[in-house]
């Protein structure tokens, strides 16, 4: 075994080596490791994984579209249907309670009967939940159709994840969330741009019977071109023990050899070198799978799933890259949805008199955020390399957060620009300001929280996810729920100032991890191995 205390490396969920140097350069190792199969996602072509992430990211806007264009349409629901202000915020609440506990339900039969039929009922059941959006006639109906939409699209926050798990490489998942995270900035900020003109040209029916056409688009998409990317990987005879010793070799060896390569090199060869990309090699021994078997309808394993109905909640509490994942983004949103019903309530009234136009346009600042965050993301893919290139080749998760810190102060400074501006009736400008730095502070923590989460525990991600997702819907219950009464006791400015508070000390978490990260990591080994052991697609244990 290789003398790995000389190199002071203890092995931790989500430590690897990445970087491996070369007289000629740098190599990228790819983790996690492919197999030889060409059947296995890792290995597809880079264009057949463009096409599933296309259709994924398709999926994802306009999940986010009809779950985000209603409030455009409260002003005529409200002259036609009767229906008050706390009628409209609990059927928001009610569709984040759908899309709470319907993940913890249909999450568990992604691991059993693979992505591909998840994907499938969850378009189908949203595809229902806008017909009926489009027939509402009281307050029954509005709050049912609600419930239904969020039970629809349960499940896109944590199967996308798992999505770019299954195919892409740790050194493309900021970069793939940064993708993801701007599908969903689209359907959620730009949707609300085009459904104001519908309301207002076509009447608030249309904009639930445009997203019956284009979810039906998506649903043909799905099931003609959507490949599963479930894959059971075969590992024989590696137990937790060889294999935390196996890791703990190989990332001796690679720090040694990276070690001798940067202290045998000339130093006016230090300048930044071109990056040879390592390339996975395929037996052609192992038939290729036909078009009908990769657009199979399930891929089962066997074994029990109930452990995938509990598991979430217990990780929630016992990982802390979960925690601070589930904290972050959970925090994000619920002030993403104050802000939301703060604007489609108040900026109908004066001084602004808003129509549902202008409260669509009001999504463009946050999108526009949201677009200057996504570059974040591909430069933290880029940063997590040179980090590991000083680090011997070794990448810690930790690293990704040195960019989630300029958060700290964007994201609370855009609730306040926006929030006290709105109580003082400032101009709406300086609102729109005040949300688009909101939606850049959102996009960097959201997505480095969520790259972060897994590339600690990639071969627990979906269950870790699934506890995610529910405490970020939990909370944006509580949020909605309470909102009326919060703002009559406390008021808008106050309220604001609050949330700024709150999220300000949530973004701080970041500081103790890049401190404390890996002993956590450490500290959670054995139990990470012991949930990663009953998962049937793991890949290390």
């Amino acid at each position: 075994m290789a003398d790995h205390e000389d190199f002071n490396y203890t092995w931790a969920p989500g430590t690897v080596a990445i970087e491996e140097a070369h007289p000629s350069g740098h190599s990228i190792i790819l983790q996690p490791k492919p197999t030889i199969d060409p059947n296995d996602p890792l290995n597809w072509s880079w264009g057949r994984k463009v096409l599933n992430y296309a259709l994924v990211s398709y999926y994802v806007l306009w999940t986010f579209v009809e779950l985000d264009i209603g409030f455009t349409a409260w002003g005529p629901m409200i002259e036609e249907l009767g229906l008050s202000i706390g009628n409209l915020n609990t059927g928001v609440a009610l569709n984040y309670a759908g899309l709470g506990f319907g993940c913890i339900f249909f999450i568990p039969f992604v691991h059993k009967y693979g992505r591909r039929p998840l994907y499938l009922i969850s378009v189908l059941v949203q595809l229902l939940a806008c017909l009926w959006q489009a027939k509402v006639n009281n307050e029954g109906n509005y709050i049912g159709a609600n419930l239904l939409s969020g039970i629809g699209g349960a499940i896109s926050e944590t199967v996308v994840q798992v999505t770019i798990a299954d195919v892409f490489f740790v050194h493309q998942h900021a970069t793939m969330n940064a993708f993801y995270l701007l599908f969903t900035a689209i359907g959620a900020f730009l949707g609300p741009v085009a459904s104001g003109y519908i309301v207002v040209d076509q009447g608030w029916r249309w904009i639930w019977w445009w997203c019956v056409i284009f979810i039906g688009i998506n649903l043909i998409a799905v099931v003609f071109f959507y490949e599963e990317t479930k894959y059971v990987p075969a590992i024989y005879g590696q137990n937790t023990a060889s294999h935390t010793e196996a890791i703990t070799n190989e990332l001796a060896e690679v720090f040694r050899r990276n070690s001798v390569q940067a202290g045998s090199e000339d130093p006016k060869h230090h300048e930044p070198q071109a990056i040879a990309h390592m390339h996975s090699a395929t037996s052609n021994e192992i038939r290729i799978k036909t078009y009908q078997e990769r657009l199979a309808l399930w891929t089962p394993t066997p074994g029990g799933i109930a452990h995938h109905f509990y598991q979430p909640i217990i990780m929630l509490f016992t990982f802390p890259a979960v925690t601070y994942t589930a904290l972050t983004y959970g925090g994000s949103l619920a002030t993403f949805a104050i802000m939301t019903s703060v604007q489609a309530t108040y900026m109908l009234l004066p001084p602004y008199n808003f129509s549902a136009v202008g409260i669509g346009l009001m999504n463009i600042p946050p999108f526009i955020g949201c677009l200057l965050g996504f570059f974040v993301g591909y430069l933290n893919d880029i940063s997590i390399l040179r980090l590991s290139k000083r680090n011997a080749g070794i990448f810690e998760p930790e690293m990704r957060l040195w960019l989630a810190l300029p958060a700290i102060i964007i994201l609370p400074a855009g609730i306040l620009m926006f929030g006290i501006g709105l109580a003082k009736g400032v101009a709406w400008p300086l609102l729109a300001v005040g949300y688009g730095v909101w939606g850049f502070g959102f996009s960097v923590a959201a997505d480095i929280s969520l790259a972060y989460c897994t590339d600690c525990y990639q071969d627990i991600v979906s269950d870790a996810l699934v506890g995610i997702v529910f405490s970020r819907n939990l909370f944006s219950v509580i949020v909605l729920f309470t909102l009326t009464p919060w703002i009559n006791g406390m008021g808008i400015q106050n309220l604001h100032i609050l949330t700024a508070v709150v999220i300000f000390v949530i973004l701080c978490i970041p500081l103790a991890l890049l401190k404390y990260g890996k002993r956590a990591r450490i500290w959670t080994k054995n139990r990470y191995a012991y949930y990663a052991l009953k998962q049937p697609t793991s890949r290390t244990f």
